[in-house]
């Protein structure tokens, strides 16, 4: 049994940093995928490749890991860079706008 412990990235669909802040533990496939013989779906047997743990910092994940004997591995963060433009699009809703918002 072996576990990936990562800071998920924002999701392409999304522009805020919801559920981006926690550490999640997530455990590998141990076997490989099945190949439902009528459908064509995908299946396994290994039932934990759909547990996600979240904490809420990277070593209150690893603490877990140790504690309960599961071999993990730590995957790097990737910083989010903030991109703020000015006179963007949402200057045009200033309180303080010198010059009314025409088209």
């Amino acid at each position: 049994m072996r576990a990936r412990i990562y800071k998920p990235s924002r999701n392409a669909m999304q522009s805020g940093e919801a559920r981006t802040r926690e550490w999640v533990l997530e455990f590998e496939r141990e076997s490989g995928a099945e190949l439902d013989p009528l459908m064509g779906w995908t299946a396994g047997r290994d039932t934990r490749t759909q547990l996600r743990l979240r904490f809420p910092e990277r070593k209150a994940a690893e603490d877990y890991a140790r504690a309960h004997g599961i071999a993990y591995v730590v995957l790097p963060s990737h910083a989010r860079r903030h991109v703020v433009r000015a006179n963007g699009y949402a200057d045009n809703y200033l309180p303080g706008r010198r010059f009314p918002w025409t088209h």
